[in-house]
């Protein structure tokens, strides 16, 4: 078993580790060994400032998703789906009916009805 050493802290300090190191660890040791080895191992200083808390950067992102959201959104009005609707009238299995140009004239060979035809006699031949 290791053998223990004294350090001094003040009172209000002391009592501060106390509590925190109830609440998270098993001893104070184990609280101290963890602390040390967070900050040596993420190469930070104590003394260092992270930046903002957790519920601001939260804040801050919901913030850009629903500016993202709404940018989609617009996306899809103005540029998804008519380029959709367009793509589909394009593949649409439809013949289009031909219409003549006016300017367009046809020749069309009609066949002359003829008025008159003779008779054929089957029994009266030569």
């Amino acid at each position: 078993m290791d053998s223990f050493i004294g350090i001094r802290f003040k009172k209000k300090t002391a009592r501060r580790f106390q509590e925190f190191s109830r609440t998270h660890f098993k001893s104070h040791t184990e609280a101290m060994a963890t602390m040390l080895d967070f900050f040596y191992y993420n190469e930070i200083s104590p003394k260092e400032k992270l930046g903002p808390t957790g519920r601001t950067i939260e804040a801050s992102i919901k913030k850009r998703i629903n500016a993202v959201i709404a940018i989609m959104r617009d996306m899809e009005k103005t540029q998804t789906k008519p380029t959709v609707a367009m793509i589909e009238s394009l593949f649409q299995t439809e013949t289009p009916t031909k219409k003549p140009l006016i300017l367009e004239k046809k020749f069309v060979e009609k066949k002359k009805e003829v008025r008159f035809r003779e008779k054929q006699n089957h029994n009266n031949e030569l």
